[in-house]
């Protein structure tokens, strides 16, 4: 039980602002997850975009090779992306792509080292996916929901 005194109007500061920044809607952080045109999702469930960028599900329908893109993880968009969208920390999805290089079961996302970059690549890689901190104005590129 806190006794109240000097620090008491602190902690519950820190626990008020806390629960505040973990129930914003992931709209508020700003990052969209995009794909080529081609991509013939139109909606993903939270649990299938976990599985597409652990690379734990790598093909679209009729066998078609699911391309990852990711930014950097020293990027904020990158963070924001891997915490908000995903639900998880970076260091957790960097252990599943660390274990499947040395185990040899796969290899991780391709990394692109801007938002620039990754426009370019996604609107011009057939089935590819990413993420971007706002939406593009390119015809290649469709936004996806997901929930």
């Amino acid at each position: 039980m806190l006794k109240s005194g000097r620090f008491a109007p602190i902690v519950w500061f820190v626990i008020v602002a806390g629960s505040l920044l973990t129930s914003l809607p992931k709209s508020v952080f700003a990052v969209e997850v995009v794909v080529n045109k081609s991509v013939p999702v139109s909606t993903f469930s939270l649990e299938d975009l976990q599985a597409v960028f652990s690379m734990q599900k790598r093909n679209w329908s009729k066998h078609r090779q699911i391309k990852v893109f990711i930014l950097p993880e020293s990027s904020q968009t990158h963070q924001d992306f891997v915490k908000h969208g995903l639900r998880m920390f970076s260091h957790q999805i960097r252990r599943i792509w660390d274990r499947m290089i040395y185990s040899g079961s796969g290899a991780p996302p391709v990394e692109l080292s801007s938002e620039k970059e990754m426009i370019n690549k996604i609107a011009n890689t057939p089935d590819a996916i990413g993420y971007l901190s706002a939406k593009p104005d390119n015809e290649n590129i469709r936004v996806i929901n997901y929930h």
